[in-house]
């Protein structure tokens, strides 16, 4: 299926590696030119390298850390001047995994910044020349943790709620102007994050990580944990002309762990 991608210039964040990375060469397959964004310059360089090299897309990155709002400014600067983004996919790492009574008022704070205040910031940029084409999408890739709490990670719990609003809020106000906004709920996915909590329930339950990993998807009907590439494919869809029809909308990829019907 072809996406109509090709030649949109499309953001994704916190995209050197992980989802975020996943979702940028899910983009570039397609043929979208592609900005990648993390705080690691190295890595990014190493990113944009790679994924060029496979799919043959032009790929673009600017160092930026998010909490940052002279960061997140100077990346909008960056998009701007590369023409303005068609495609706007707003991806984070999380905040450091805790419980509620081990949490400190300044975490309060920094998931705030990280998983709410960035995109805000960089939608209000970003969303205006969507606007005047009469063409955007914007995917915010959040956490089934919005749906079903995930222990031992209670500020991503709570502070993730918020980005459900912010998509229904903004899929309301652009829907006229024939840009899009979702969000994407992945489940338990291999990335760095994840095997950071499974070390973390290793060690508090004496047990190898192989094993904590298998405790975290025992209740996943698929019985596995998702790859990166899983969720990117339908990132990539709903920031796509086929998914013409499709706003408001938080999809879980999570392997049906969360199955209410509401």
């Amino acid at each position: 299926m072809d996406l109509g991608l090709r030649g949109k210039l499309a953001l994704v964040t916190a995209s050197s590696r992980g989802i975020g990375r996943a979702c940028a060469e899910a983009l570039a397959r397609e043929g979208a030119r592609v900005i990648i964004s993390s705080r690691d310059e190295g890595a990014l360089r190493r990113a944009a390298r790679e994924i060029s090299a496979a799919t043959g897309s032009e790929v673009l990155w600017k160092a930026a850390d998010l909490t940052s709002r002279a960061d997140v400014e100077s990346l909008a600067d960056f998009v701007g001047e590369a023409g303005g983004a068609d495609v706007f996919v707003f991806n984070t790492g999380g905040p450091r995994p805790a419980r509620f009574f081990e949490t400190s008022e300044e975490d309060w704070y920094h998931a705030f910044e990280l998983l709410l205040m960035s995109a805000v910031r960089l939608t209000r940029r970003l969303a205006p020349t969507m606007i005047e084409r009469g063409w955007g999408r914007i995917v915010y890739v959040t956490s089934v943790a919005i749906r079903q709490p995930i222990p031992d990670i209670a500020l991503s719990n709570v502070v993730r709620i918020s980005l459900a609003g912010l998509v229904k809020t903004l899929a309301l106000e652009l829907a006229p102007h024939n840009v899009l906004v979702n969000g994407v709920m992945p489940g338990i996915t291999l990335t760095d994050r994840v095997r950071q909590l499974a070390e973390a329930r290793a060690q508090r339950e004496e047990i190898t990580v192989e094993e904590a990993i298998r405790r975290m998807t025992s209740g996943v009907p698929v019985g596995r944990a998702a790859s990166p590439e899983e969720v990117a494919w339908v990132v990539a869809f709903l920031a796509s002309e086929r998914a013409s029809y499709v706003t408001g909308a938080m999809i879980p990829v999570d392997g049906g762990r969360i199955l209410s019907v509401f």
